[in-house]
């Protein structure tokens, strides 16, 4: 194959783009072996969100890269104990705040130390915890074993979704401090056990210095994204600017340049042995996709700008409640944004970037309503009424 330039030397655009959507899982071959789990390892981190439309976006994201991979089976790789029917349990993964709330590989417990001791050392929080319920929560787990915070005595003290228990204030706060994880869901539900029996002993007590914690995650985010300005390894695991160049010089990654980024950027060596070569994934992401979930990123290496408005009211959305971007040959050629009705799937809204994204479109919206167990697809407003009629055409070939 041929070489794209050595380290220090300059990347094209084109280059830039095909090394991260291959460091993303979206250019060549997929793993299926390692299947999800290997989906979780290979990012690093896989972002938690309470929205669910087409389906949750830790689903979202293995089914982004893998395709049609059994939901149930996403859950049980990320949550599964690593021995089943042994005891003490052990998880393949954990969740923590990385790049917001994240499902984590199990092996990075020891490097997230430097937050758990930010966390311990914070001087204030945003919800009181009453006098003697932090230990009372950690004697209920000791003997009673993983429960969930409404069996541990409630989540909320009135129906507001923020309005916590002194209870959950008391287990959430012993997440962070990594006292307590998450090792498993029911319903949604967070199910808490003590870190001393769910996390692996030899990772459990690797108390790592801040140093190192930061190295070792600077260099899992120029991994998972390839190439990137220092702004965009510091947000993949929500790191300050000044923690990555405090270690960046040391953490494996090399100095590159690429045209017309405007800013240093740094890349993983390997990505720049080989170019860049192989199928493209066509497929609906999560706007809390790796892959996408930095706005100014999306901007310089798409040219696609994309926002979540589910959190903006509805006279001023744009593109809709949880417009999904369209991924095809590479580029971001659409947008829509999904319902479910019964057994249809319905495009509430759609943008397309002209008339060549139909088949794209088309195929991302049959293959999703698939996955979903949807037999039928309805379009319902395109943004450019003239492609309205090709693309419900199209859909109605293929189906």
């Amino acid at each position: 194959m041929t070489s794209l330039p050595r380290p220090t030397a300059g990347l094209s655009a084109d280059e830039a783009r095909r090394i991260a959507l291959r460091a993303q899982g979206f250019l060549g071959a997929p793993d299926r072996k390692a299947g999800v789990r290997g989906v979780l390892r290979h990012l690093g981190a896989v972002q938690l969100d309470t929205i669910s439309v087409l389906a949750r976006s830790h689903e979202l994201i293995p089914y982004a890269r893998l395709g049609a991979v059994d939901r149930k089976t996403v859950d049980k790789a990320y949550w599964t104990t690593a021995s089943p029917g042994t005891s003490p349990a052990r998880p393949h993964a954990f969740e923590y705040w990385s790049h917001a709330a994240c499902i984590l590989p199990i092996e990075e417990w020891p490097h997230f130390a430097f937050r758990r001791r930010a966390y311990r050392a914070r001087p204030h929080w945003n919800h009181e915890l009453p006098d003697g319920t932090y230990d009372q929560v950690i004697k209920q787990l000791r003997a009673e074993g993983p429960l969930t915070a409404t069996e541990l005595g409630g989540a909320k003290k009135t129906s507001e979704w923020w309005d916590w228990s002194g209870t959950k204030v008391a287990v959430e706060r012993a997440l962070m401090y990594g006292e307590v994880v998450c090792v498993e869901r029911r319903g949604w539900k967070r199910v808490y056990d003590l870190a001393e029996r769910a996390v692996p002993e030899a990772l459990l007590h690797d108390e790592l210095d801040d140093a190192e914690c930061l190295r070792r995650l600077v260099r899992l985010a120029g991994q998972a994204l390839g190439v990137g300005t220092r702004a965009d390894i510091a947000d993949y695991h929500r790191l300050r600017g000044d923690q990555v160049d405090a270690v960046i010089a040391d953490s494996g990654l090399v100095p590159v340049t690429v045209e017309s980024w405007g800013k240093p950027a740094w890349a993983d060596p390997a990505a720049l042995e080989t170019t860049p070569r192989g199928r493209h994934r066509t497929t609906l992401l999560s706007p809390f996709d790796s892959l996408i979930w930095e706005r100014a990123r999306t901007e310089r290496i798409f040219g696609f700008t994309h926002r979540l408005e589910a959190y903006v009211p509805k006279p001023k959305r744009v593109y809709g409640y949880f417009a999904m971007p369209v991924l095809a040959g590479g580029h971001l050629v659409g947008r829509l944004d999904p319902a479910r009705e019964g057994r249809t799937l319905v495009a509430k809204q759609t943008t397309l970037n002209g008339p060549k994204a139909v088949p794209a479109v088309a195929q991302a919206l049959i293959e999703a309503a698939s996955w979903v167990d949807c037999t039928d697809v309805r379009v319902e407003r395109v943004d450019a009424p003239e492609l309205r009629e090709p693309l419900t055409r199209e859909l109605a070939r293929a189906l």
